[in-house]
């Protein structure tokens, strides 16, 4: 066991040693990539070759991609031509982005997570470089990327694009609904919902209620197994099976033959089940297992399955053939199929026909031209040195129709109106700018991207311009928001207001969703005697006939009060503290506690902590007020403890006057039991010190007013108050005052005392730390208390004003109290009205302006006469004025 012990502390330093050599920054990427410069270049992500890579292990470093074996998708290298068609007839309209030519940038996404994200990062960079951010040696800006073939690979191109806000426009299928985690994604072709309710339409006009579901063996394929069975559940048609297609084309080779002949179950399920319809799901990469398991069963087993209807999804183009052979034919003949609407564009059979390998020298189109035609351009070495150099006279119209298709596919006509749709854009960008510049000639632009400079435009147009600005061209309708375009700084705004016909005449433009709502043709396969399997269009999914509109989430359904029908209903937006997430919501669900709703009420975010703290503004205001006060304070008491002696600070009894600039010093330093987040000890105290502080200096006050009442008194001849006089009295008042408001803070603390609170209701999206006080009839009780103090100090104060003393100081009572009475009789409503932190900065205030009211009133004056009026305060002075 030891050795054993000391061999596992040992392992990893070996495997250290081992792989340190191999430990040094690389980039693993292929430079098979086509640029032509232009004004804009539009990136483009087709789907041409599947690769496999050797299994990776941990001792070596990563193969790169030329390590990889590839497997031509011959079909695909449509989408190419048809890329390079539709810029090329861009470039030579006269009446579409004059002056402007549409570059643009190829790569293959080989069908690997891998190199998705390389080549979303090497459109960003320097060509044959992956440092995005760096513009060394580039002379174009990526515009636009259109690609994504599928859902993985748009969403990992998305998540990047996103960040540098370039719009993409797929031509695929992905589930990419959610604009505002993918706010610049665009789909040429409508929504999986729609797709959903066609196959399910398709079902019930044939009444069929007992089917089968084969789902691709991934994330995507789940998803659509979860969405799809409740939908046909609420339309009364059952699921037999669901089951897993099996996947040949794996990140590695290994696990292959495990694959495909570990699918024995559905075989069985297939064999035995009585569901005669078919749906599956999955595209045209991942359902190669299914026809090769089927093939491989016809051929080992010598048994046939019985005939089936299948009913397949646009994902899956059942006419292109990865691994070669006619297995597609036999299984699937009379299959019923929703594809992407298709057409027929004018000149591009006749661009096709032209088409010359020459023209286009990258190695994409040689590995092609390689594939299809036994031949290979001078420039392109391979390993068969013998094979005979290309003619240039090859034709593409000589191919078989499987291999490569002479009309426009589905797929080549979403980016076709892909293209076009940003050409639109731009062209609409370029005509706001030219109308903008002609309004006003003193703006200058820097760049070429006019959406660039929408600030300067911003401000030189009226207020009244600010909103939208629409600009026509033809049957282009664009409108520039402004915000978006200055928030994005994109073709975004021109993209989601995108109005126009296509060559063919169709209507071109995206909704709310950003997809293009063009709807779903359906197919129908079938299996010619010269092997032949061609798709007939024999019907189209049509936009939905609804009562209203779907409520977006954010909404809930309410039904009319006149209609009993649950297919009409208004869209209410989710009532305050409400969500709803999914689109047609019944109703509303409640956030948590802790959580409020986003401001769009799609989502729950969590709530602030809020108090009042001494980092924000608020919070420093009132310390440093409450700092600079309590400063002032013991200023005031040292020049009078320095004065002693005078005959100021004599005649309104020195001792009395230290005492109330002490209580004083402790009413502003109260505040600072206020600032902070509360907790147990601070809202213990903070009410309690506040009232007793307070409570003694009215004290104060009020035994300085007797005080001044009674000495005049016993300046009259005869009068017996003098025996009054003298420090016990005032001793005696200041006590017994503030006793009873020890007393009724005493009580407070012992039978419902102050505690800390989260109040979660009071303000939308907060959490409020407070202090609840606890018994709120004891905390007006203190302050009922307070300003029965106050009310007597200024009756008293207010029938002494006029006594004939020098140093009388009655007046100067009088109209502090009157301050102080004004402030917390204000304070009440200010109190009740506010919520939060500001509640507890009413109080704060109060504090402060009383206190402060209090030392500026009674202590002012005398701190003129000290420091800037020395000679009056004398006693031969004292004595004369009051002769």
């Amino acid at each position: 066991m030891l050795l054993l012990l000391l061999f596992l502390l040992f392992l990893p330093q070996a495997v250290s040693k081992n792989l340190k050599r191999f430990c040094q920054a690389t980039t693993h990427r292929y430079h098979d990539d086509y640029l032509t410069p232009g004004n804009h270049v539009i990136g483009a992500i087709s789907s041409l070759r599947i690769a496999a890579s050797p299994e990776e292990t941990f001792k070596s470093l990563p193969c790169s991609f030329n390590e990889y074996i590839y497997q031509l998708v011959r079909k695909n290298y449509q989408h190419v031509l048809a890329f390079i068609f539709t810029i090329d007839e861009i470039n030579k309209d006269p009446d579409l982005l004059p002056n402007v030519t549409l570059g643009f940038r190829l790569y293959d996404s080989l069908l690997q997570g891998r190199s998705n994200y390389d080549i979303t990062l090497s459109l960003l960079s320097t060509p044959k470089e992956s440092f995005p951010n760096f513009v060394c040696e580039r002379q174009y800006k990526m515009s636009a990327v259109v690609g994504g073939l599928g859902s993985e690979a748009s969403v990992q191109m998305a998540t990047i694009f996103d960040l540098y806000k370039i719009p993409q426009l797929t031509y695929a299928h992905p589930s990419l609904s959610n604009k505002i985690e993918f706010p610049f994604f665009y789909q040429m072709v409508p929504n999986t919902v729609a797709q959903l309710n066609g196959i399910v339409e398709l079902i019930r006009y044939f009444r069929w209620t007992w089917i089968g579901l084969l789902v691709s063996d991934d994330d995507s394929g789940q998803e659509f197994a979860q969405t799809f069975t409740p939908l046909l559940n609420r339309h009364d048609i059952c699921v037999a099976f669901t089951k897993k297609a099996p996947m040949i084309f794996l990140k590695s080779f290994s696990g292959f033959t495990k694959n495909i002949f570990s699918s024995g179950d559905i075989l069985a399920t297939l064999f035995a089940t009585k569901a005669n319809v078919i749906v599956t799901y999955g595209d045209t990469y991942s359902m190669q297992g299914l026809l090769m398991m089927l093939y491989s069963h016809e051929i080992g087993a010598k048994r046939y399955i019985q005939k089936k209807i299948w009913i397949t999804t646009a994902q899956w183009d059942l006419s292109s053939r990865i691994i070669q052979g006619d297995w597609t034919a036999r299984f699937f003949h009379g299959a019923l199929s929703l594809a992407n609407h298709g057409n027929d564009v004018p000149g591009f059979q006749s661009f096709l026909r032209a088409f010359k390998l020459y023209q286009h020298p990258t190695i994409l189109i040689q590995q092609f031209w390689y594939s299809v035609f036994p031949c290979r351009s001078s420039n392109f070495h391979i390993s068969a040195p013998n094979l005979r150099i290309c003619t240039g006279e090859e034709k593409l119209e000589s191919l078989e129709e499987d291999v490569f298709e002479m009309h426009m596919s589905r797929q080549s006509y979403g980016i076709y109106n892909a293209v076009y749709a940003f050409a639109h854009a731009l062209h609409a960008a370029y005509l706001l700018r030219s109308r903008t510049m002609m309004k006003n000639p003193k703006l200058e632009f820097h760049t070429k991207q006019p959406w660039e400079n929408v600030m300067a435009i911003m401000e030189l147009l009226p207020s009244s311009q600010l909103n939208f600005s629409y600009i026509w061209y033809g049957t282009v309708r664009c409108s520039a928001i402004w915000y978006s375009t200055v928030r994005y700084g994109t073709l975004h705004p021109f993209l989601q207001k995108l109005n126009f016909n296509n060559s063919i005449g169709e209507e071109v433009y995206f909704n709310e969703y950003q997809e293009w709502p063009i709807g779903y043709d359906i197919l129908n396969w079938v299996n010619f005697p010269n092997k032949s399997f061609i798709p007939i269009t024999v019907g189209r999914t049509l936009p939905h006939s609804l009562c209203t509109e779907r409520c977006h989430p954010g909404y809930s359904r309410k039904v009319h009060e006149k209609q009993n029908s649950s297919c009409c209903y208004d869209c209410s937006q989710c009532p305050e503290g409400t969500i709803s997430n999914q689109i047609d919501a019944y109703q509303c669900v409640r956030c948590p506690e802790d959580e409020h709703p986003s401001k769009n009420r799609i989502i729950c975010i969590p709530k602030v902590i809020t108090f009042l703290a001494y980092d924000e503004p608020l919070g420093i205001s009132l310390a440093t007020a409450s700092l600079t006060f309590s400063l002032l304070t013991i200023m005031v008491l040292g020049t009078f403890v320095k004065n002693q002696s005078t005959p100021i600070v004599k005649a309104n009894n020195r001792d009395l006057t230290y005492l109330l600039l002490i209580s004083l010093l402790l009413c502003f330093a109260c505040t600072f039991l206020f600032i902070g987040q509360p907790n147990k000890v601070t809202c213990l105290l903070r009410q309690a010190a506040f009232g007793n502080a307070f409570s003694f200096v009215l004290s104060c006050v009020l035994a300085k007013t007797i005080t001044v009442v009674l000495a005049f008194m016993a300046t009259c001849p005869g009068n017996r108050t003098r025996k009054w006089l003298g420090k016990s009295l005032t001793n005696y008042i200041i006590l017994i005052s503030s006793l009873i408001q020890v007393g009724i803070c005493t009580l407070w603390l012992s039978t419902s005392p102050p505690f800390p609170n989260l109040d979660k209701f009071s303000k939308s999206g907060q959490v409020i730390v407070e202090c609840n006080e606890g018994s709120v009839t004891m905390f007006y009780i203190v302050l009922g208390y307070m300003g029965f103090q106050a009310n007597v100090s200024f009756m008293a104060a207010f029938l002494a004003r006029k006594l004939p003393d020098t140093f009388n100081e009655a007046k100067f009572i009088t109209f502090s109290m009157l301050l102080f009475c004004s402030v917390w009789i204000s304070f009440v409503p200010a109190y009740l009205s506010t919520k939060g932190k500001y509640t507890v900065a009413v109080e704060i205030f109060s504090m402060l302006a009383s206190s402060a009211g209090l030392l500026s009133f009674i202590f002012a004056p005398k701190m003129f006469i000290i420091l800037l009026r020395p000679g009056i305060n004398t006693r031969d002075k004292y004595f004369k004025k009051k002769r």
